[in-house]
């Protein structure tokens, strides 16, 4: 069970991350994260090619050091990175300096000063350690793109009902999101592009 809009009282206790972007303007902020992988994330380069829209890819280092030319594809297409972990850890469930120590090994391989904790999840302690060299980026609509428990339908409506001016939207290059993924993007694009909105990156 998941929510698809952020509490706005989430937001409030936590003003240290980045939730949403400004609201001044028709921009929207499309996220991917879990990827690079060869099944799913060139599919969705084409589809954001096709609409001339730029994103940010919160990739695990792993599939970066396994994918090196499909991240690369990232940078060279505009779109912005950051960091994931390298093996897509939870915070909540490992030791501060084990959780550290993987998000240093990504940045081996991925030197970005954004960041998103997998699953939303990290310590207090953590996040204090990593605010101080990175931007740390949550998000506003979650779009549950990789739940088996949802339709590609619900997937869509799930952003389009929730998501405006400023949103951060979370959406997942991996193969339990695909289905999902690939019917809902495209009608993502051209509901808020025909609505006059642009997709934008998240800048460090």
């Amino acid at each position: 069970m998941f929510l698809a809009k952020t509490p706005a009282v989430l937001r409030l206790l936590m003003p240290q991350y980045l939730w949403k972007g400004p609201t001044d303007k028709r921009t929207i902020y499309l996220t991917f994260d879990d990827g690079p992988i060869p099944e799913v994330t060139p599919q969705v380069l084409e589809i954001l090619r096709n609409y001339g829209a730029k994103a940010t890819f919160f990739c695990v280092g792993d599939n970066v050091h396994k994918h090196p030319d499909i991240f690369r594809q990232l940078t060279d297409n505009g779109h912005a990175v950051g960091n994931h972990t390298y093996h897509h850890l939870n915070g909540w469930k490992t030791p501060d300096t084990d959780y550290l120590n993987d998000v240093e090994r990504c940045r081996e391989v991925l030197p970005s000063r954004l960041f998103r904790p997998p699953y939303g999840r990290m310590s207090r302690s953590q996040a204090s350690v990593l605010r101080r060299n990175y931007k740390i980026v949550m998000w506003d609509v979650l779009s549950g793109d990789y739940s088996p428990d949802i339709s590609p339908e619900k997937c869509l409506s799930n952003i389009t009902e929730n998501a405006g001016p400023g949103s951060i939207i979370v959406m997942h290059d991996s193969l339990k999101a695909r289905k999902n993924l690939l019917f809902a993007l495209p009608r993502v694009l051209e509901h808020y592009a025909s609505a006059g909105f642009s997709f934008e990156i998240i800048r460090e």
